[in-house]
């Protein structure tokens, strides 16, 4: 896994100098944006802990849950039962959904990721239990770092996108715009992101 800032992250500010909607975002937030943390399991129950809730009630549970358990490793999460993950805030199927991917952490983590395609690396994730097509994208995104990945039923990101460009009006029409910062629509996700949130999204 990669940590820290990805290794095309300046290349992609290069590139969206001569986009004037990303351009102007990247200087009303600066160019400091995503960091990888280097921990996929980390990442994976995150964003399972953010599925369908806004970011500010994401980090609020996820502090409970993290005071809880400690280091968040596949180890650690088996210590509690899904009642005592529950009780962070977490709803029970989530909970559930966490346990069984420590219980199945080494299946989930011997895997080429960084070897393999964005196919693989989604068809390899969602045989889990609780990882669906947003989860995986957010772990190519937050873990992986790769650089083109768009979540196109990521409520935030259509947001974001209608408020840039008023026309917008479904999903789809949201995807077909962010079609426009390929090969980094990656960047774009995490500055569409800040156009919302106070707090910048991380998993």
């Amino acid at each position: 896994m990669q940590k820290g800032e990805p290794s095309w992250w300046n290349e992609a500010i290069t590139y969206f100098q001569d986009d004037g909607i990303m351009s102007a975002c990247i200087e009303t937030y600066g160019t400091d944006g995503l960091k990888g943390r280097g921990d996929l399991f980390y990442t994976i129950v995150r964003s399972i802990v953010g599925q369908q809730i806004s970011v500010i009630a994401a980090e609020s549970i996820w502090n409970r849950f993290e005071t809880m358990v400690g280091q968040v490793t596949p180890e650690q999460v088996r210590q509690f039962t899904k009642e005592e993950i529950a009780s962070c805030g977490i709803t029970r199927p989530k909970s559930g959904y966490i346990l069984g991917l420590a219980n199945d952490s080494e299946e989930l983590l011997n895997f080429p990721y960084s070897t393999s395609t964005e196919p693989e690396v989604r068809k390899h994730l969602i045989q889990f239990k609780g990882v669906g097509p947003w989860t995986a994208e957010m772990v190519m995104i937050f873990a992986l770092l790769l650089p083109d990945v768009y979540s196109p039923k990521d409520i935030g990101l259509v947001n974001g996108i209608k408020r840039l460009f008023p026309e917008v009006e479904s999903m789809d029409q949201a995807e077909k715009v962010a079609e426009r910062w390929a090969p980094y629509r990656t960047m774009a996700c995490w500055y569409l992101w800040r156009t919302l949130d106070p707090i910048p999204v991380e998993y």
